[in-house]
């Protein structure tokens, strides 16, 4: 441990965790950004921590706040340390309580898969850290069975793992008006510290998640080109199956695939071709999961295939290869998948691209040119949350059976500072009309009748989740719960049984027990289908353009081609119109014409509302398709949508509790999310992840 006992941040450290580092750990030396967070940290500022995947951020956070709770003498519950998905709690579990232990300090889980008997515990005796959900921390604070002065009043700090992909939707400004919340309990507001991967805007996420208060930001957020990144054309996921079975032989794979469907498809074929496989994913149940990645953490020649339920940190042990199926739609997102490889000594980081058709050929070359030109999108949570504002002011109510009207508008300016005070107030007002709150005399707010019809039965969990989900089944063989189902996949006719693939494998549906919602299952030999509905996924701006300089120059940055990818590249450049000044319109069959803008997804939803009435019929992030010739119209791509009330209804629908809000507030939050006036397009955050990322499913249940 010589380094570390030259290194005067070292020396900052509580001597009893500098023994354990030395002497129970076995560490020689910790790494530059577990170096440099411990003095910022000691003294008390918030902070964002970057590094790249698997560079240590967990333990330049934990360690730090570990020294400080033994130098300040920290009592009871003093460190909260929330995830986004609950794999991620389960993952740290062993590791943080490990390293609690060694200074006699506890460690405690809590969200929705931990048992009623383990939260009494908790609540009787609470643990130094807590390890949860922001949902479950909502839980805690309208629960009656939690005494909040008593169980709040003693922390400390906050520790948001993964903060980039809290702040990708609702969950980011539900975390941060959460936090605010829990400071009035606490005897001085939280130190807030973010763990992240790399971001474009450190300093302008951490000035989100901390917007008062002595804040630094450690660790670098440039991008590294230093990989080997392969994109080959495979066609179809049968082929991608082949290839994989045929590559790398004896080594530990992991693939990732950007919808479920794909990923039971793929595991199913695997399978079929005698390669040891894992599916890991959202609708799966937690024990199918973790026998998948214990299972996979300790085998050698094996593939486990998973959406972006394994890109968020997971530790499924020592990696050989990482495989992506097509593309997936961020640079961040490609950046988490490949930094699970690389770890052994001597190795480097490397990704497969597997590319079942052309568009995704495209979308991978995109990716990995931007990738070498070291750029990587911003992370900042989406515009105008006034959704989220109105699910908070309910829940406040909630948690103090009656509020002052005074009191719960300055509680919410507080939380939102981003918003106008003007619209919190007809807010709330609206709220109050519409008789989901209740003012029983001047002055005094409760919660309204309407929402006690609607949740008190629940006990409100529905309130607690700023997301939505598909409403599944449980698929069930016998007592053991498999995964969940859509039920889109049980409809339709049939002259014989129906088989589904789940967990990687083939099932007979033999009942289905709709008011129950349970499907029964028995195992099948082979076949079946995947099929669950998604809101799918769009294109930033960046990533359109990227396509286009694909297009022109046939160079996917540092990335190699294959033969076949090169190949079917080169027909695409032949045959894919690239003029943007004006954009070309390019015949499609005899009743469509496709306007090729290389926009981004969000331009083009704009254009396609805005002529709508001229016969447009679909866009997606690089083209307009219409029904008629746009030629003759002009320059179509200037003008933003007029849309009539029921229109912006009609889009607000995606958007969790915006039936809650006032007509100006639902078109304020529709124009900017969906970017539908020109000023709203730039610098707007894209989902990190898919649309069967963790955190629209099952991982993050309430209390």
């Amino acid at each position: 441990m010589s380094n570390n006992a030259r290194s005067p941040e070292f020396d900052l450290l509580h001597p009893a965790l500098q023994h354990h580092i030395v002497n129970s750990l076995g560490w020689s030396t910790l790494r530059p950004t577990q170096l440099a967070a411990i003095e910022p940290i000691h003294t008390g500022r918030h902070c964002l921590l970057l590094a790249p995947t698997a560079g240590g951020k967990t333990e330049a956070a934990f360690l730090p706040v570990l020294s400080r709770m033994l130098t300040e003498g920290w009592t009871g519950a003093s460190v909260l340390y929330v995830c986004p998905i609950k794999a991620l709690l389960n993952n740290l579990e062993a590791r943080l309580t490990h390293y609690a232990g060694l200074v006699g300090r506890r460690v405690e889980v809590w969200h929705g898969d931990v048992s009623a008997t383990r939260k009494r515990k908790v609540l009787q005796d609470p643990p130094d850290v807590l390890l949860t959900t922001p949902e479950s921390l909502e839980g805690m604070l309208i629960s009656p069975r939690v005494e909040r002065d008593a169980w709040f009043g003693q922390l400390r700090c906050v520790i948001a793992d993964e903060l980039h992909a809290f702040a990708a939707g609702d969950r980011g400004w539900h975390l941060r008006s959460v936090i605010t919340r829990i400071d009035r309990y606490a005897s001085s507001p939280l130190q807030r510290i973010g763990l992240s991967a790399t971001v474009a805007n450190p300093v302008e996420l951490l000035d989100w998640f901390a917007p008062t208060g002595p804040r630094e930001v450690v660790g670098s957020s440039s991008v590294r080109a230093d990989a080997d990144v392969t994109i080959d054309h495979v066609s179809t996921l049968e082929n991608a199956a082949i290839v994989i079975s045929r590559l790398h032989r004896g080594e530990k794979r992991l693939v990732f695939c950007d919808s479920r469907a794909s990923a039971e498809k793929l595991g199913s074929g695997l399978r079929e071709l005698g390669v040891r496989t894992f599916v890991s994913h959202a609708s799966l149940s937690v024990a199918e999961r973790r026998h998948a990645e214990q299972a996979f953490a300790e085998e050698r020649d094996c593939v486990i295939v998973a959406t972006s339920t394994l890109e968020l940190g997971i530790d499924v042990g020592d990696l050989d290869r990482v495989i992506q199926i097509d593309a997936p739609g961020t640079v961040s997102s490609f950046l988490q998948r490949m930094g699970r490889s690389g770890r052994r000594s001597g190795t480097r980081r490397s990704c497969l691209f597997l590319a079942t058709g052309e568009t995704a050929l495209l979308g991978a070359g995109a990716i990995c040119r931007l990738w070498s030109q070291g750029w990587v999108e911003t992370a900042y949570p989406p515009p105008q949350p006034w959704n989220v504002l109105a699910q908070q002011a309910l829940l406040m109510v909630l948690e103090h059976g009656q509020v002052t009207l005074a009191e719960l508008l300055a509680r919410l300016i507080m939380s939102f500072p981003e918003l106008e005070p003007a619209g919190v107030r007809a807010c709330v007002g609206h709220l109050v009309a519409q008789a989901d709150l209740a003012s029983p005399e001047p002055g005094l707010i409760q919660i309204g009748p309407k929402t006690q019809a609607a949740h008190e039965r629940s006990h409100y969990r529905d309130l607690l989740v700023t997301f939505t989900g598909p409403d599944l089944l449980v698929g069930k063989h016998g007592t053991a719960e498999v995964g969940y189902l859509d039920p889109a996949v049980l409809v339709g006719k049939r002259d014989e049984p129906l088989k589904v693939l789940l967990s990687g494998r083939s099932w007979t549906v033999r009942e289905v027990d709709w008011k129950r919602r349970v499907v029964w299952l028995e195992p099948a030999t082979l076949g079946g289908k995947a099929r669950w509905m998604g809101s799918g996924r769009g294109m930033s701006a960046e990533v359109a353009t990227a396509v286009r300089e694909l297009l022109l120059s046939g160079e996917a940055g540092v990335a190699k081609l294959s033969k076949r990818a090169i190949a079917t590249l080169d027909d695409l450049r032949d045959t894919t119109p690239t003029q943007i000044d004006p954009p070309a319109v390019q015949a499609q069959g005899a009743a469509s014409w496709r306007y090729w803008t290389y926009a981004g997804s969000d331009a083009n939803r704009r254009t396609q509302l805005a002529w709508h009435h001229a016969g447009t019929s679909s866009s997606d992030g690089l083209s307009v398709t219409w029904r008629v010739d746009p030629r003759p119209i002009g320059k179509l791509t200037e003008q933003d949508p007029v849309l009539s009330d029921e229109e912006i209804a009609e889009l607000a629908q995606p958007f969790k509790f915006a039936e809650l809000l006032e007509p100006g507030c639902i078109r304020d939050l529709v124009v900017a999310r969906l970017a539908l006036a020109s000023h709203h397009g730039d610098g707007l955050n894209e989902t990190l992840g898919d649309p069967d990322n963790p955190t629209v499913q099952a991982e993050t249940d309430a209390t």
